[in-house]
This record gives structure tokens, sequence and C-alpha cells, in this order.
């Protein structure tokens, strides 16, 4: 059996969650339940904290501790919940990924080392190896890193040696690369596709599923592009991905923590802005991102939730 087989119920759509902070700067654990609760309640197929999406890089070990905690207070539908874990050596992946394990993480989202350059394929294998041997739950290799890309070769190889690394969360590169990756390794393991705003093209593709950060802003209307899919109503689903991608090509831009935490306020859901030093999105960059959703909220209006 192979881990594209094996490991089917971390298909579908996985959302990642802000992390909210407060104004000292520490993990705002009310507006966390908030958002974590929105977007279980929206029908995804999994939850993902302390990636790129949740300021991954900056949060402590115990915050995401805190969060997959409150995710598994929440999760009524026993949703997986696939950890973020964005850190600098092995040592502290490790530390990381055991504390998640016993926190209730289902799985582990890992980030390549992208300090001072990363490190080469044979440093990835370890890293992951490494990860793999001491935490011992489903890895997800999220390849974003354009100092570190893991290429489709390396992912290979680590898919077959290296137990508990099941599939690649695919972000650097766009479609292409998508594509390259899917060639190369969709037999072996699962695809996840982050091209936010080509959804219904990535899953045509063939992509198991999608871990990106529209998935949190869009929840449900994320769910319904993939139902879409599966149900092979092709027209519909290009209908709302041609909406979503004209969304998010003016949500993204520089110093997207705030970005998406702007959009997040935008449609009522606010919690703040990013951890210091990006804060809260100027006037002039909220102004635009708020006039770039108006079509969302006309889809709202006229949705019809009997589909």
């Amino acid at each position: 059996m192979t881990k594209r087989e094996k490991y089917t119920y971390l298909r579908g759509i996985i959302a990642p969650v802000v992390t909210p902070f407060t104004d000292g700067g520490i993990l705002n654990e009310d507006a966390f339940r908030a958002q974590a609760k929105f977007i279980m309640e929206a029908g995804v197929h999994g939850i993902s904290p302390g990636g790129s999406t949740g300021e991954g890089c900056a949060i402590h070990d115990d915050e995401r501790v805190r969060m997959i905690e409150i995710i598994a207070e929440e999760n009524k539908r026993h949703i997986p919940i696939v950890a973020g874990i964005i850190r600098h050596s092995t040592r502290d992946a490790i530390k990381a990924g055991l504390e998640c394990a016993a926190a209730g993480a289902d799985a582990l989202m890992v980030t390549p080392l992208q300090y001072l350059g990363g490190t080469d394929a044979a440093g990835n294998y370890r890293y992951y190896e490494a990860i793999s041997n001491a935490v011992k739950l489903p890895i997800i290799i999220y390849n974003v890193v354009p100092q570190n890309v893991v290429t489709p070769d390396s992912v290979f190889d680590m898919l077959r040696g290296i137990e508990h690394v099941i599939g690649i969360k695919q972000s650097a590169g766009g479609v292409h690369s998508f594509m390259a990756m899917m060639g190369k390794c969709g037999a072996e393991g699962m695809m996840y596709a982050a091209t936010d705003e080509l959804p219904y093209t990535t899953y045509e593709m063939g992509a198991d599923g999608e871990i990106a950060a529209i998935l949190g802003l869009f929840p449900e209307l994320s769910v319904r592009i993939w139902n879409l899919h599966e149900r092979g109503k092709a027209d519909e689903g290009m209908r709302l991905q041609k909406l979503v991608y004209d969304i998010w090509m003016s949500i993204i831009g520089p110093q997207f923590p705030r970005r998406l935490k702007a959009a997040l306020d935008c449609i009522g859901r606010g919690c703040g802005g990013a951890l210091a030093p990006l804060g809260r999105a100027p006037e002039g960059e909220y102004a635009q991102i708020k006039a770039a959703l108006e079509p969302y909220f006309a889809y709202i209006a006229g949705l019809d939730r009997s589909e």
C-alpha cells in the first residue's frame, strides 16, 4: 500500500488558522477559539495551526500547544489537526513535534530549514528522518522556502525512505512546480496544493487536498469548490475559482500576515494585527483589500446553500 492510499483520511480541505495576538504580543486564546470554531463549523476536512498563515516562525512552542488544545476542545467532528512547525534546527523541530503529539495533533506540517540558506538535499533528508524517528506522526513537507526548495527527486526519496513522511504541500513555484511534483511523486504520497488563487485547477491536476491561507479566510466557499470538483461540476467550480482569483490577487503582497488579518477584519472576523513589527495594515492597504472583497460580499448575498 502506498502512502497516498494509506493516508486518505488526510484528504481534502485542510484550513490554516491565523494566530491572534493581544496588544502585549501573546496568544489571544478567546480570539483564536472563535477563528478555529468558525473554520471547523464551515465543514473543512482538517485544520492547521502554526504554519505560515499562523505566523509560525514567530510563535512560541507553548502557544502552538495551547492552540492545539483549544482546537481539540472545539473539534466536534474530530477532523485531523495538522500542526505547523517552522523552526531553525533539528533539535527545536523535534521538541516542537513531540509537544504537538502530546497535545493531540494528528499530523505535522514541517517547513524546511531556512536560516542562512537552509541546507542541502542530504541535510533535508536527515532533518525529516530525525523528526520522523522521534515524533512518529505523519509528516507533510511544507515546500515554501525559496533558498531551500525541496526537489521532486528529494521528495520521492523521502517518501520511499522515511517512514512517517507522507506527502508534500507544494507552495514554491506555483502550478508549474506542482505539476512537476505530481509527475514524480503523485503515485507515492499525498500531494497538497497551496496555490490559493487556483484551487479548482490544482484539483483537476490531481491534488489530494489543499492547505492554503485562503481556506481559513473563506472556509465555506473553499469546501464548496472542493465538493464541486468531487461531483464533476466543472463549470460552477471554475466560476468560483475566477471569483477567488480576482480577490486573492489583490490580497497577496508583502507583509502577508497583516494583509490576511486585514481581510478577516473586512469580512467581520477581525482578530487584531500581525505580531510586531508587522502590526496592522496601514489605511491605504486596508482600503485596497476592502475594495477587493466586494465580489465576495455579492457572492454571499446571492448564495444558494442547497448546493
